[in-house]
């Protein structure tokens, strides 16, 4: 009995293997990225770029795991939400409004350390953020909500 479930898990594993995920990233306007419209410094860039952009950007590096069904329609469908909620490549298509609420969730998510989300470390240990990486993310996305208030307020 014990055989015959796991030949039948075993051709199943092998059967979902021909489902593969769409990896193609939608096209990148620099214009429109959050970092070049509001002129990021490098080291907050590179944090944000490390820790944000493969699943709120259309700059997604898919790890090899993504290759493997199951878990590609985890990461899939984790880049897919990631991208509706916020999507960094987009953001100068934002009204001023939606950019201040992002910009105001985004440093709370990542002071409360809801993002990045722990199950993203597994393959990513770059993007662990450190409490003073944390404070220095937050505090620049509540500068930048500043600027745009005064920019367009």
């Amino acid at each position: 009995m014990f055989k015959k479930i796991l030949v039948v898990l075993l051709v199943g594993f092998i059967i979902i293997q021909f489902f593969p995920i769409d990896k193609t990233n939608p096209p990148v306007d620099s214009g429109m990225d959050f970092i070049k419209i509001k002129d990021t410094s490098p080291d907050i860039a590179s944090l944000i770029r490390t820790a944000c952009y493969d699943c709120h950007s259309n700059e997604t590096k898919y790890p090899w795991y993504s290759s493997i069904a199951p878990s590609s329609w985890f990461v899939k469908n984790h880049i897919d939400e990631g991208r509706k909620e916020l999507n960094f490549s987009t953001f100068a298509t934002y009204e001023p409004s939606r950019q201040i609420h992002k910009m105001e969730e985004a440093a709370e998510m990542v002071e409360k350390k809801k993002m990045p989300l722990d199950s993203y470390f597994i393959g990513h240990q770059e993007a662990k953020l450190s409490d003073e990486d944390r404070k220095k993310m937050a505090d620049y996305f509540r500068f930048q909500i500043k600027e745009t208030k005064i920019k367009n307020y």
